[in-house]
């Protein structure tokens, strides 16, 4: 057993990993999704799928891939980030006319969405109306009341979580998890590490390289050589939100108190309420 969370439950057997994914997830979208992860046009980005046509378990989709080495969660010096830019450049470069269609909309926004509905339901004691008055800062199509101008293919939730070494355990890395793969802005995939950035949690350095290396390899998400907040702040501000409610509603479901990372994502959320709000669509690239 790898992971067994509402949203997903992962196994791993000898070389392969199946994944059962939430109850709710469209079959439709999650064959899109696969046939994407397989195209040609991914070689080198996306760890492709064992097959395209999916399966069923329990009532819930499934997904079978090769298993990967992921990332040392005990070497943080070693965290890939140059990697992990490079290859979102690549991700967001990909030409939309070559790849089957139609795809869906990366669910970046629904997923904060689903996190802040997760705090809600939770309760917590404190800190939730700190997280909502950042919420209310946002523009809607941050809170997935609007749709988002498709711009590039995204990955959705870009985290070092979602990279392999394929084949294991020293292959080149690439990106897993397709839940949240679909047309978007891509500045969302650069939001958390920004919002890490933001809050403190990551070393400048880290973020420096990161970010240099994106925009070495030409991605689309931020100026080339211009202020990339422009088109990072409102993503990284909803990563915030997303990090603090997650945190918040662990914490409550859990009877713990917030760890110091955790007390830092709500920290920043009170900056970010004494924001004003924003409306109207991403800034144009």
């Amino acid at each position: 057993m790898l992971a067994d969370r509402p949203d997903g439950t992962v196994v791993r057997h000898g070389r392969a990993v199946a994944k059962a994914h939430a109850p709710d997830c469209d079959p439709e979208a999650l064959r899109a999704r696969l046939t994407v992860a397989a195209h040609p046009a991914l070689a080198g980005i996306l760890l492709p799928p064992v097959d395209t046509a999916g399966a069923s378990a329990g009532g819930r989709p499934v997904s079978c891939w090769p298993h990967g080495s992921p990332v040392d969660p005990h070497t943080p010096e070693d965290a890939p980030w140059e990697q992990a830019a490079v290859l979102l450049a690549r991700l967001h470069t990909v030409p939309l006319a070559v790849l089957p269609g139609p795809l869906p909309p990366m669910r970046g926004p629904l997923k904060a969405v689903r996190a802040v509905s997760r705090m809600r339901a939770a309760a917590p004691a404190r800190g939730a109306a700190t997280v909502l008055r950042a919420w209310a800062t946002l523009p809607p199509w941050a809170r997935a009341e609007e749709p988002v101008t498709p711009l590039a293919l995204c990955h959705g939730d870009l985290h070092l979580g979602q990279l392999v070494r394929h084949p294991a355990p020293d292959g080149r890395w690439l990106l897993i998890d397709i839940d949240d793969l679909g047309l978007g802005d891509p500045a969302w995939d650069l939001a958390r590490p920004a919002a890490w950035h933001g809050c403190g949690l990551l070393a400048p350095e880290d973020w420096a390289r990161f970010l240099g290396a994106y925009r070495a390899a030409g991605g689309p998400a931020v100026p080339a050589t211009a202020d990339p907040w422009t088109a990072l702040d409102v993503p990284a501000r909803a990563l915030t939100v997303q990090t603090a409610a997650l945190a918040l509603a662990k914490a409550a479901e859990s009877g713990r108190a917030l760890d110091e990372a955790e007390v830092a994502v709500v920290d920043a959320c009170s900056r970010i309420a004494a924001l004003p709000a924003e409306s109207g669509p991403p800034a144009p690239q």
